[in-house]
């Protein structure tokens, strides 16, 4: 039977890629396997419409706005060491990795959380303006609740998140809102386990 190595030497940046997200070989191996399945043109690289074809993402209601966080960087396609970085930030916490690493960790809560704002913050800014807020709320609610409602909770949000009264939330009010959250237990994967 081979080494993890020797089944890992196909796959491109293997070992830097398990040095930089943490994931074990059998993650990375596993992670190779679902990406060569979504390669449709088997070019080595994934489109936007490799990501619509996986049936959770279609039926996430920000399913759109995951897909959009492989390709923040502005390309059109992702290549395989791109799209283990993104799901780095899915896997739990690493207790057993330094605080002072350098850089921080993709399974850090403030990158897990960083990620989370960014699906928000659709503009870049900065901040999670009451309209990207309330675009969110309708993408995840939809029809089950009106417009008044809708309005409502993000008035809510924005009020009890907004702590310097600028009438947006910044990564640092975010982080704070949700600093009792379990963000290892909200963000996961089940095929990362």
């Amino acid at each position: 039977m081979g080494s993890s190595k020797s089944t890992l030497q196909h796959i491109p940046n293997a070992q830097e890629l398990i040095q930089e997200t943490g994931f074990s070989p059998a993650h990375i191996q596993r992670l190779y396997e679902r990406f060569d399945l979504l390669d449709r043109d088997q070019m080595g690289r994934l489109r936007v419409p490799d990501f619509e074809a996986i049936q959770e993402l279609a039926e996430n209601p920000i399913g759109d706005r995951i897909i959009g966080a492989f390709f923040a960087s502005g390309k059109d396609t992702v290549d395989f060491p791109s799209f283990v970085r993104v799901l780095a930030h899915f896997q739990p916490t690493d207790a057993n990795r330094s605080r002072d690493s350098a850089p921080e960790p993709y399974t850090s809560p403030n990158r897990k959380l960083r990620f989370a704002f960014q699906l928000y913050d659709q503009d870049r800014d900065g901040k999670i303006s009451r309209a990207e807020l309330l675009q969110v709320l309708q993408e995840m609610l939809g029809l089950q609740v009106s417009d008044e409602q809708l309005q409502s909770i993000a008035e809510r949000a924005i009020q009890e998140a907004d702590l310097d009264q600028d009438d947006a939330i910044s990564f640092e009010e975010f982080k704070q809102s949700l600093e009792k959250v379990d963000i290892d237990q909200k963000m996961r994967i089940g095929f990362l386990s």
